[in-house]
């Protein structure tokens, strides 16, 4: 679902009847509406100002998301609600996504909202690896960009709790990888096949991301590069984390930054 097309469309509507309501007032020296229709007018009209500026802060400050997935184990699990910087990369226009003013672009490390390439009603969240120019090798579950390959520390097991927790048998390892000036935690799985080696060269405009669950991801591996046009915002903090598998609210994520 398009909520960014439904909000637009809805504040259009109210602020054309908040103009008829308005028009109305003046041809009329009845203060108070005078039919049905004009109190529904009136009613709606007076929610033109809160949609806009919802429509305003959704579109240039700051949105929610959810996370639906455990692609991004273990920076983000299933059940984190995440705000995202919407100005990070430059001031949007709804719905088309159109830049009008270019505050900064993706750098390696960020963790990024876009739409999906192959179908821009959905929003993936992946981190950013490959920036224009750079040339990306995955091999042996070790990245690698513009030829030298990123540590890798490891770390320990995951384990996971509640919705987030291993399946049975598996034992992934945290590994804490050094792509950026603040080092950051993947997942990786001893145990599953070994991906094909492959290259890519990041074209201009496009970017290369990952999952940080790097055996559990659909990412630039699979689909390619995250064009420009795409790009949604940069995730900043975790505001709830929700698993009634332990007690619903999880008080112990709110607030942490995303790194």
């Amino acid at each position: 679902m398009d909520y960014a097309l439904i909000l637009t469309v809805a504040t259009l509507a109210c602020f054309l009847l908040w103009l008829a309501d308005r028009f109305r007032r003046r041809r009329s020296s009845v203060a108070e509406p005078d039919s049905a229709t004009g109190k529904m007018v009136e009613l709606f009209g007076s929610l033109f100002p809160v949609l806009l500026l919802v429509l305003v802060i959704r579109s240039f400050v700051f949105e929610p998301f959810k996370i639906p997935s455990g692609s991004m184990i273990p920076t983000l699990l299933i059940g984190d609600f995440i705000v995202v910087n919407k100005f990070s990369y430059g001031l949007r226009l709804p719905v088309t996504n159109q830049r009008i003013v270019s505050l900064g672009d993706p750098e390696r490390g960020d963790v990024m909202v876009f739409r999906y390439p192959e179908d821009e009603r959905i929003n993936y969240i992946k981190r950013v690896v490959g920036v224009p120019g750079d040339t990306i090798t995955y091999r042996n579950k070790v990245l690698f960009v513009n030829g030298e390959p990123v540590v890798q520390d490891l770390e320990g097991n995951w384990e996971g709790e509640g919705r987030n927790r291993n399946l049975p048998g598996r034992r992934p390892q945290l590994r804490m990888e050094h792509l950026a000036d603040d080092p950051h935690m993947i997942l990786v799985h001893p145990d599953q096949p070994v991906r094909q080696t492959q290259t890519w060269v990041v074209p201009e405009g496009q970017y290369f991301v990952l999952g940080d669950n790097r055996d559990h991801s659909l990412d630039s591996r699979a689909w390619g590069f995250v064009p420009e046009a795409n790009l949604v915002g940069r995730a900043t903090r975790i505001w709830m984390h929700w698993d009634c598998s332990r007690g619903c609210v999880v008080f112990n994520r709110i607030g942490d930054k995303i790194i």
